[in-house]
């Protein structure tokens, strides 16, 4: 049963960490808590179940597409909002995207209503046992593929001259403004990058989990949790923070209680900041 768990929650922590990675990223351009990130992981939840409900196609077929969609969503959010209240106070950046957040989850319940939604069956359904292990292949499907979605992100900021900008502006905005680079322009890129990667982990969440309009507050408390437990600016430490947050989840579940399972998620997390308090990774850069 250990192993059960233990597996179970890497395989959820795999998704939570792609969720964690765009909000980390965001971070670290902009200086950003985004506390609508939660709500657009749920926006691409319902595009994924109408894309399987109207069209046909697959949650996980369909990620490619919430990926798009999400990102110039995002760049979109930032030229109306972000950008206006990105250099004034940390107050005004706290509230514009908590107001955000509120907004969507509440036009989410106007248009789709509060009731639960879910996937009848995925492309890829039924149980893959290994020896007295069992593995849902939906959620198997999902860790795949957002291990793959998280290790092309952290490809395309290692090695592309646009990532080597955004690692630029993370480290000194006002030195890489003197070495040429657009801040808004980049900015935006970041923006919409960090909601992508909430829009494929929404997909992915889509083939076995429920969708509803509050699972954003859900997401968003888990994803703002495994950054700060990873260190904030940190993608590398916003992966570890999740799988962390995964095991906790699984394991705090079953061997205490299902309803204290997210409290022990807190109580992780302030173990460690009050030992580490800039996070297992946290080094001030993305």
């Amino acid at each position: 049963m250990f192993i059960q768990l233990v597996v179970s929650g890497l395989l959820l922590g795999c998704i939570y960490s792609l969720i964690s990675m765009g909000l980390s990223l965001i971070w670290g351009v902009m200086g950003i808590v985004n506390f609508a990130h939660g709500a657009f992981v749920m926006l691409a939840m319902y595009a994924a179940y109408y894309g399987d409900q109207l069209l046909r196609i697959d949650p996980l077929l369909f990620t490619p597409v919430a990926i798009l969609l999400l990102f110039f969503l995002g760049v979109l959010v930032y030229q109306i909002i972000i950008q206006y209240v990105v250099d004034g106070p940390y107050v005004s950046r706290l509230l514009a995207t908590f107001g955000l957040g509120f907004f969507l989850i509440n036009m989410a319940q106007f248009l789709w209503s509060p009731n639960f939604r879910t996937i009848k069956e995925s492309m890829v359904h039924g149980v893959w046992k290994i020896g007295s292990v069992m593995i849902e292949l939906p959620k198997l499907a999902s860790s795949l593929g957002s291990i793959l979605v998280a290790a092309l992100v952290f490809l395309f900021i290692r090695k592309t001259r646009t990532g080597q900008a955004i690692q630029a502006i993370s480290a000194d905005k006002m030195g890489a403004a003197l070495m040429g680079i657009n801040l808004k322009r980049i900015a935006a890129f970041s923006f919409g990058l960090g909601i992508a990667c909430a829009g494929a982990a929404g997909s992915l969440l889509a083939t076995f989990y429920y969708i509803f309009p509050d699972v954003a507050s859900l997401f968003g408390l888990i994803a703002l949790v495994a950054v700060a437990l990873g260190g904030f600016g940190s993608v590398e430490g916003a992966f570890l923070g999740a799988l962390i947050l995964g095991l906790v989840e699984t394991l705090g579940g079953y061997y205490v209680d299902p309803n204290w399972k997210y409290a022990l998620m807190f109580l992780i997390y302030l173990g460690i900041v009050l030992i580490r308090p800039q996070g297992l990774l946290g080094r001030g850069k993305v």
